[in-house]
């Protein structure tokens, strides 16, 4: 009995912190697009999500780690532990077998991604200029995003759908720029398009792009 009390009393610990941790986090986030990574200071980020100074330090380990907590829930939508590949979409994606559906899956996957990451992303970029710590993120964050784009583009040459002219190397790059959320957020943010209108244009581009001319739409 004093086990199982002990054990509701750890989860209860658990899940407050992961509570205050979140509202740390949303609340670091929203500062960090309304006045930038620099004029967002730990005490602001405090007062914001009503904790101490010295909680926010305890649950995320300053602004970089509030930073890095903020893209990567976003990156996967949520904060749960489980990593991107693991995500039901982006197995589906991998089980699929017809390269014209796994473009149109891979757009509209990488829409989302992007959706969510369009305010915060410019925030790194610029971080990234004044924090030596957030410039070996925002190189990390580089690294990933071409690796994801990397694994795509062999799952389409496994499938035989690569263009022959095109090196995997040079596809793997194109996907990484089609996947960058400054896209996103000048077409849909800046622009007015709607985000079925913008995966749809990634989606035509990457088609017309990658696969031999009698692949692509309309071919």
């Amino acid at each position: 009995m004093v086990e199982a009390k002990r054990s509701y009393r750890s989860s209860l610990r658990d899940e407050q912190a992961r509570t205050t941790r979140r509202t740390i986090v949303e609340a670091g986030a929203a500062l960090f697009v309304e006045r930038g990574y620099a004029g967002t200071t730990v005490d602001a980020i405090a007062e914001r999500a009503g904790v101490s100074r010295k909680t926010v330090f305890t649950s995320v380990g300053g602004k970089v780690g509030l930073l890095k907590l903020a893209i990567d829930w976003a990156l996967v939508g949520d904060d749960e532990p489980v990593s991107l590949d693991a995500r039901p979409e982006v197995r589906e994606l991998g089980q699929e077998t017809d390269p014209q559906r796994a473009v149109v899956m891979w757009a509209h996957m990488v829409t989302g991604i992007a959706a969510r990451l369009a305010l915060l992303h410019p925030v790194l970029t610029a971080a990234a200029d004044v924090d030596e710590q957030a410039a070996s993120l925002n190189a990390i964050s580089e690294r990933n995003r071409l690796g994801g784009a990397r694994g795509f583009v062999e799952q389409l040459h496994s499938l035989g759908a690569l263009r022959g002219d095109l090196s995997v190397e040079r596809a793997a790059a194109m996907a990484s720029l089609l996947m960058d959320p400054l896209g996103y957020r000048r077409l849909v943010l800046g622009d007015g398009w709607t985000a079925d209108e913008y995966a749809d244009w990634v989606a035509r581009l990457t088609a017309a792009s990658f696969f031999p001319p009698q692949q692509s739409p309309g071919g």
